[in-house]
């Protein structure tokens, strides 16, 4: 399997980011009574869930002044200015330039809190909300969360209409859903879909903290920040970003799910910032051929690659190759779901995980430290060697020195074989193996030396390499 899929598409589009001279679009409430589709005359209708969602959304305008670029600063140079008779007097100044935003919002208290993205409002010195009636108001800045790109607002006045938040985890693929918003600003505008996928990540949002719903409802550059609602008329999603080729809708847009932004939005109005769990980790997803090489009966929860030294994680008696099968009895199938499930719980709780170790269950109990804004991957993730040592792989390996580990930017105590060389045509090389990679350890057991490596993999069979590239480590099958 390789270290790492790229997928390359064609572009990957914050659902209302657009920056130039015009528009730069960079309390649990109580479940409404069911609304379902009805009937108007042979035609099946959800105007009676848009009349009710609709007041709730709202349009965000954003400014800020940034100073334009000087041209020609010669102009301001005397001998230049009395060469051309242009005088001594005032000096070329640039012009300040506004830079306009334009994005939605949803209103989830009486008291007038707004849930949008971070990136609608990202560097805004003002911000106005239009509500749908038409009437504008200038909003104040409570917080905002790039990691999540989620950002609360707030208004004055009360008795706001509510859009209230429904339970995104019960959210299944094929769910009916309308999106609500003011795209490319011609106005308050629904479209309607279904959930085509969950758990979807982009990797766009800073800090990867990424769960999107994934929609074919119609979402273009305008509706960031904007509803995904539910046939229920219940906020299950904030709409953030979209997959186009030209900027324009195609039928893939990306929301937040509504049980994130709950989590994001109570914090910064209870403390203007996100404070969030961390367990010291390195993780990845348990494929068929990982499962099948280290004994696994299947792929259920997420690989141990990596544990942080003095992390919760390495207190608590985590170790490298452990399977977490569930955090507080609640299973997690993905390195995302693991991650999403610390990150949004507060610093200090201690947490139980179930882990599968040598085909046995235990569970350990794990108190949380608070995740760094510097955080390493790890939080996120003596004879020399030739051609033969590694022949088997396709690869050339030597012992990594010091020198070596500072030229591939590896710190802290770090061992193994770099890997020189790489047969393009070879097993190595389909699972992914580059040159500069280290093999820190071939079938559970630690190499230093070409020999160990000989050694590790003299059974024959499917290999298991862990493997150290930039600082992250991951595992590696191959088969030889």
């Amino acid at each position: 399997m390789r270290l790492r899929f790229v997928v390359t598409v064609i572009a990957l589009i914050f659902a209302g980011c657009n920056r130039n001279q015009d528009r730069i679009e960079p309390q649990r409430s109580p479940a409404p009574a069911a609304m379902p589709v009805v009937s108007r005359g042979g035609q099946q209708s959800f105007a009676d869930v848009v009349d009710r969602v609709s007041p709730a959304v709202v349009t965000i305008r954003s400014e800020r002044r940034v100073r334009a670029p000087q041209q020609f600063p010669f102009f301001n140079d005397p001998t230049f200015r009395e060469f051309f008779g242009l005088g001594r007097g005032r000096q070329m100044q640039p012009r300040d330039e506004v830079q306009r935003g334009l994005g939605s919002g949803v209103v989830v208290s009486e008291d007038g809190y707004i849930v949008t993205n971070h990136h609608v409002i990202d560097g805004a010195q003002e911000i106005k909300v239009e509500l749908s009636e038409g009437k504008i108001q200038q909003a104040k800045l409570i917080g905002s969360d790039p990691p999540s790109d989620l950002a609360v607002l707030k208004i004055s006045g009360g008795k706001y209409k509510v859009l209230p938040l429904g339970d995104s985890d019960k959210v299944r693929v094929g769910d009916v859903v309308l999106a609500v918003g003011n795209p490319l600003g011609i106005g308050q505008t629904v479209t309607s879909g279904i959930i085509s996928a969950k758990g979807r990540r982009t990797g766009l949002s800073d800090g990867s903290f990424e769960d999107f719903l994934q929609t074919d409802a119609a979402i273009n550059r305008g509706n960031s920040g904007g509803a995904l609602v539910n046939t229920n008329g219940e906020l299950i999603g904030i709409n953030s970003q979209i997959l186009s080729p030209s900027g324009g809708n195609i039928g893939i847009g990306f929301a937040i799910p509504s049980n994130m932004a709950r989590e994001v939005r109570d914090q910064l109005v209870k403390r203007g910032k996100v404070h969030r769990g961390q367990l010291g980790v390195g993780i990845q997803p348990i494929t068929q051929e990982l499962a099948s090489a280290l004994g696994l009966k299947d792929t259920n929860g997420v690989l141990v690659s990596d544990v942080t030294p003095d992390s919760p994680a390495a207190r608590a008696g985590v170790k490298r190759g452990d399977v977490i099968r569930k955090v507080d009895n609640e299973e997690v199938h993905n390195p995302n779901a693991l991650r999403n499930k610390i990150a949004l719980t507060e610093p200090g709780t201690e947490v139980t995980l179930t882990v599968l170790r040598d085909s046995k269950e235990q569970q350990l109990k794990v108190k949380l430290a608070e995740l760094r804004a510097e955080a390493t991957p790890a939080d996120r993730d003596e004879n020399g060697g030739g051609p033969a040592e590694g022949a088997r792989l396709g690869i050339s390996v030597q012992p990594l020195t010091p020198d070596i580990a500072r030229q591939l930017g590896l710190r802290g105590a770090v061992s193994g074989l770099v890997v020189s060389d790489v047969d393009p045509s070879g097993p190595a090389a389909e699972a992914g193996i580059q040159p500069g990679d280290v093999i820190v350890e071939a079938n559970r057991q630690p190499v230093r030396s070409a020999s160990d490596l000989q050694k590790a993999l003299a059974k024959g069979g499917q290999a298991v390499l862990l493997i150290n590239r930039g600082g992250r480590t991951s595992f590696v099958t191959i088969q030889p």
